[in-house]
């Protein structure tokens, strides 16, 4: 009876760990461009009425030796796609164009929502509103590490009410 136990006690206990597996794998996606790595592409939900959207990326992490720049970037959810900065300007929120990303070699650029001095991926023209759960392809155009799919997933951030807003 002990050993049977014991058995039934280790295949939940490798039941739980595949199933945390699973799910971890579902959630974490990421993407490889040359020696560039795309940690989990997102959107959140777009506002009703609203033709403009934002991508963002956990992390672009460059392991090479070499300075990389994001160039551009294209989607067909939206007519087009502009880098964005962010940048406090006294007690104003200020977002403008930016030509180009730089990724230094050995450095993290995070591009999260909610950063009050970063950049982000602006859609402009959406042709459908983004909704949770959505998912829609991003071509991203590297100086060095050249162009690359990825897959963009549209999710409701953690820290946001059912509208958007963060609290």
């Amino acid at each position: 009876m002990k050993t049977l136990a014991r058995h039934r006690r280790t295949l939940i206990a490798l039941s739980v760990a595949l199933l945390a597996l699973a799910t971890s794998a579902a959630n974490a996606h990421d993407f490889k461009a040359g020696d560039l790595r795309i940690d989990h592409p997102y959107a959140v939900p777009s506002r009703p009425g609203l033709t403009t959207g934002a991508v963002y990326v956990r992390g672009i992490r460059n392991t090479g030796t070499v300075t990389d720049r994001l160039l551009s970037a294209s989607t067909p959810a939206a007519a087009s796609v502009e880098i964005h900065r962010m940048q406090m300007q006294g007690d104003v929120m200020q977002m403008r164009a930016v030509p180009s990303l730089e990724i230094a070699a050995g450095a993290t650029v995070v591009m999260k929502h909610g950063t009050p001095d970063g950049h982000h991926l602006m859609l402009i023209g959406l042709k459908a509103p983004l909704k949770d759960g959505d998912r829609f392809p991003v071509t991203l155009t590297f100086e060095k590490a050249g162009t690359h799919e990825v897959k963009v997933w549209v999710q409701t951030p953690r820290d946001a009410d059912a509208t958007g807003h963060k609290h």
